[in-house]
């Protein structure tokens, strides 16, 4: 009779089996796909990848090395100057606080902010409009009293540099080791003294610098600038995704994107339940509800401080929380564990 029961029970439990298969295999091939925004682009990590692209090519177009001759002269500088067609000519002299020289025949020479062959130069052409037909200067910086710039912001090495020859915008940012994973997209260019109002600010786009090939945004650097790169936007996203969190705005991107930068929508989400809430200047708050089925809605661009919200769909997490349990007789069965889990 043991036997007969036996039997039985487990002709029961395969019957029960081949129907909840058929039946849940039945609702996975008829339930809709809710991964088309994760699978129609590529999963990378785009900001990561495009941040070592953009300090690939910052650093490949920057100018590493230096040529002493285009040292920039300043107050305190101990400077060798050597006229070959007199001897006599020859001196060493201090650059005062006022950035002048004296030398001989010439008196006070003014070479404030002058690089060292700007300065050859210089003194040439006034040997040459009083005293020597075709004068050959060289000047040597013995003692060199560095000038400095700074790095502030999302540079991967900020700080305080010398400044010893004129550079461009690429060569000094080079020196900051290029931009960090956190940077935006601007560069400001702080300079004092530049104006009326005392101090100038200049706005550089990276992307149309160094993408787009604008040479005539990389100006030339001053010393005393201050360079600062502030930290990208950051929007949220939360919900039916692969990878809630945070995330930075290095780029104009776009609800698809950002989707993508969470690693797309998880197999139970809602594509018609999503909702993006907004934070305007004055601290007001705009909810507003999206269809993510909608190529229009896909194409929105993301702005800082959104969230990003996606509704779990009842009919997704039942079909991908049911799964069956096959044990020991008697303690096998239907089991649901939350996919949000």
């Amino acid at each position: 009779m043991k036997r007969k029961m036996t039997g039985k029970y487990w002709r029961i439990c395969v019957l029960i089996v081949s129907a909840l298969a058929f039946y849940f295999s039945a609702l996975t091939g008829c339930a809709p796909n809710h991964q088309n925004v994760s699978q129609t682009m590529p999963s990378a990590d785009l900001k990561q990848d495009e941040i070592a692209r953009l300090n690939e090519q910052l650093l490949a177009s920057a100018r590493m090395n230096t040529d002493p001759s285009d040292y920039l002269l300043g107050s305190g500088d101990l400077l060798q100057v050597k006229v070959f067609e007199a001897e006599d000519l020859n001196t060493t002299v201090r650059v005062s606080s006022r950035g002048l020289v004296t030398l001989p025949l010439l008196g006070a020479v003014s070479v404030k902010d002058l690089s060292a062959r700007e300065a050859e130069e210089k003194i040439e052409n006034l040997y040459r409009a009083r005293y020597i037909k075709d004068p050959h200067v060289n000047i040597f910086v013995e003692e060199h009293f560095s000038r400095r710039i700074t790095l502030m912001g999302q540079f991967r090495n900020p700080g305080t540099y010398d400044y010893l020859a004129k550079q461009r915008l690429l060569d000094v940012m080079a020196l900051g080791g290029g931009l960090s994973e956190k940077a935006g997209r601007v560069v400001q260019v702080r300079r004092y003294g530049g104006s009326t109002e005392g101090q100038n600010v200049f706005i550089v786009d990276m992307d149309q610098l160094v993408k787009e090939g604008r040479s005539d945004l990389n100006i030339e650097i001053n010393s005393g600038d201050v360079l600062f790169v502030p930290e990208a936007g950051t929007f949220f996203v939360d919900g039916a995704v692969r990878r809630p969190g945070s995330y930075y705005i290095q780029h104009k991107t776009t609800v698809h994107e950002a989707f993508l930068e969470a690693g797309g929508l998880a197999p139970y989400a809602d594509k018609s339940q999503a909702t993006l809430i907004r934070y305007s200047e004055q601290g007001t708050r705009e909810i507003i509800k999206l269809d993510l089925s909608d190529p229009k809605t896909l194409e929105l661009e993301v702005k800082d401080r959104d969230v990003l919200i996606t509704e779990a769909s009842v009919y997704g997490k039942l079909v991908h929380g049911v799964g069956i349990n096959i044990g020991l007789p008697g303690f096998g069965g239907v089991g649901y564990k939350n996919p949000e889990n």
